[in-house]
């Protein structure tokens, strides 16, 4: 059976350590396997720097618990942005050595963004030209190579991104294809694909693709999942409030699976026969006392594919 677990929410535990105790607690009650940690919502990493007395504390509680860990960097961390590119550097490689040193072996890295998505306004973007992005993503891949053979024990998930109305497209990493080109260019055996199926979901919608032919060719590189569901409805960047949203049906949801409409088995059939990775549910805090039955009904679509003979590599 794969391991299945839950992120730390940075959002809930703000920073505190008697929070991120309660949910590491929480966590070893129900059973889970493994737990995604985020080093933004524990304030172990400031101004790019990583605080070596807190770092001592998180690594100390962190070692109370059997679980397999995983890492996700800070969300606007952007290998893109040149203009505070120093900090952006100094950010990652932080993330890695906390990575290290909390014994994790995966670091979750949202794509790439030509324009982030806190400098939205909302008048409609228009895309940036060619160009200026190609410079930005031969400035993210040169610097990914850069991190991969730095850290050769640590695998670098990059996550495919969400999309937003009015603003998309922002990031290459929105469509698997455009994901997937990038982790070959960079070329390194330990870059490769976070697949996120809430925002495969939502980008699939968006962009009228077929998503079963995508994650066909992006199979091979996809090394570690993050498990949520949502109705495939992109949203506009600003719509946060999820009691606004959901009667609507919209947005990035995070909802436990078998609340929303992604068809999970057929997905699963496509990446299950080569995968080898831990599915983390990345679910809201708003439903984090349903954790359990989340896990409990994705292993039940997990079961019936456990026997499928992995395909020859072509």
């Amino acid at each position: 059976m794969f391991e299945i677990g839950s992120q730390i929410n940075e959002v809930r535990i703000d920073g505190s350590l008697e929070k991120l105790r309660e949910d590491l607690e929480f966590f070893c009650r129900i059973g889970l396997e493994v737990v995604e940690i985020p080093p933004h919502g524990l304030d172990v990493i400031r101004n790019g720097k990583l605080d070596s007395v807190r770092m001592k504390q998180i690594r100390e509680m962190l070692r109370d618990y059997p679980f397999i860990y995983t890492v996700h960097a800070p969300n606007p961390l952007n290998l893109m942005e040149s203009e505070k590119g120093e900090v952006q550097l100094s950010v990652f490689r932080s993330t890695l050595h906390f990575s290290l040193e909390i014994g994790a072996d995966v670091l979750v890295y949202h794509g790439g963004r030509f324009r982030p998505e806190e400098t939205f306004s909302t008048r409609r973007l228009r895309w940036p030209f060619a160009e200026s992005n190609m410079k930005k993503l031969d400035r993210e891949i040169r610097l990914l190579r850069q991190l991969a053979d730095e850290f050769p024990e640590m695998f670098i998930g990059i996550e495919n991104a969400r999309p937003y109305r009015h603003h998309s497209p922002y990031s290459y990493a929105e469509r698997l294809n455009d994901l997937a080109v990038t982790v070959q260019t960079v070329s390194r055996e330990n870059v490769g694909i976070t697949l996120d199926f809430g925002h495969l979901h939502l980008s699939s919608r968006f962009y009228a693709e077929d998503p079963l032919p995508l994650l066909t060719k992006a199979a091979p590189w996809i090394k570690h999942c993050h498990v949520h569901d949502n109705f495939g409805q992109a949203a506009f960047f600003q719509e946060k409030q999820q009691t606004h949203q959901l009667p609507f049906g919209k947005g990035d949801a995070h909802m436990p699976v078998g609340q929303g409409t992604i068809p999970f088995t057929a997905w699963l059939s496509i990446i299950m026969p080569r995968y080898q990775g831990s599915f983390v549910l990345e679910l809201r805090s708003r439903y984090f006392q349903e954790t359990a039955a989340a896990r409990d009904r994705f292993r039940q679509l997990l079961a019936p594919l456990l026997s499928i003979e992995t395909p020859p590599m072509s």
